[in-house]
């Protein structure tokens, strides 16, 4: 063996010792060893960054396992990002997610820092509506209140009622006490939500890319497949998706679902690295994984994640004259739960 050889050697199985192999036992099960050695020095220049920073780093539940389990200080869903980012004293939030989550976190916490890695990382949602598209509909449907999804924008929040998460939707729609509701902007998670509610839904057509290709021959197949598999769904699906699965729900529900239910073998169709992580939380459950990547998650690396760091990029920024409005909307959903 080389020097070299020998150097690296040595270099490599440090990564599996001490705080760094505690981040690696997390993750074994999804993550070659044969890449920890790649991604571990980002996580030790994180840690580090995010001690020198005060800083806080909030992972949605589709980022990938290194960042899910190795830097992330919060993981859920956007409810339970959105609640943390209301509750935290770190002076800097870094969020591992979507353009629009990093806004909301900066609605409720104006006076803070907010980066996101890589600014590019939108979503098919969002940008299916703006601001004067919510103005047409409230002249359409004058004094029908509006619950926008906080898949949006801000300056969309902004013309909004109330926002409400997947997880939320139904109380939110119900708390409103109005016998119909304009709903914003995903058109199947409106449908969905009116087959559980008198009210009556008034409905965008907005889709999410990553949902809207699943099909119930998706899932056919799956049963055919994998004899008795359970098959949970995101409500982003189409509602004849949704109708051949076995549960839906936002991704925490669905999580919870596995948690509670122990089904021994288990498919969740919403974005890939979704199923991963629950899946190391039950090691004792198949998880078969036909799933959909969503490339702006996949924006978010650790790479972007140390680079926001160390240069305190990319900060987001709201107008104030968007913000106070759009943050009423997103205050108003988290008084509901």
């Amino acid at each position: 063996m080389q020097p070299s050889d020998l150097a690296r050697h040595g270099a490599e199985s440090a990564v599996f010792k001490g705080r760094l192999g505690e981040i690696y036992a997390r993750m074994e099960r999804v993550v070659p060893a044969v890449e920890w050695p790649f991604f571990a020095p980002d996580v030790a220049a994180i840690l580090e960054l995010k001690r020198r920073r005060d800083a806080i780093v909030l992972a949605h539940n589709y980022q990938t396992p290194e960042i899910y389990h190795g830097v992330a200080d919060i993981v859920g869903d956007s409810l339970a990002l959105a609640r943390a980012a209301a509750k935290t004293e770190a002076k800097v939030i870094v969020l591992a997610g979507v353009h629009f989550m990093a806004e909301t976190a900066k609605l409720l916490n104006p006076g803070k820092i907010v980066l996101i890695p890589d600014p590019r990382a939108g979503c098919s949602l969002a940008a299916s509506i703006t601001g004067a598209d919510v103005r047409l509909l409230r002249e359409r449907y004058p004094g029908v209140p509006v619950v926008t999804y906080v898949n949006t924008s801000a300056e969309v929040k902004a013309e909004s009622d109330i926002c409400c998460t997947s997880g939320n939707a139904v109380e939110v729609v119900e708390s409103l006490g109005a016998p119909r509701v304009i709903f914003l902007p995903d058109e199947y998670l409106a449908l969905n939500i009116a087959k559980q509610t008198k009210v009556e839904i008034i409905a965008w057509k907005g889709h999410c890319e990553v949902h809207e290709r699943f099909t119930p021959e998706d899932i056919r197949a799956v049963r055919e497949s994998y004899p008795g598999v359970t098959v949970l769904a995101h409500p982003e699906c189409p509602p004849e998706v949704v109708a051949e699965c076995d549960f839906a729900g936002s991704t925490a529900a669905m999580a919870d679902y596995v948690g509670r239910e122990r089904p021994g073998r288990v498919v969740l169709l919403t974005e890939c690295s979704m199923s991963d992580n629950v899946a190391l939380q039950y090691p004792d459950l198949d998880f078969v994984r036909p799933c959909n990547l969503c490339p702006h998650m996949k924006r978010i690396t650790l790479k972007n994640i140390r680079h926001a760091l160390e240069t305190m990029t990319h900060e987001v920024t709201v107008a104030p004259e968007i913000a106070e409005r759009a943050r009423l909307s997103v205050e108003r959903m988290l008084e509901i739960g």
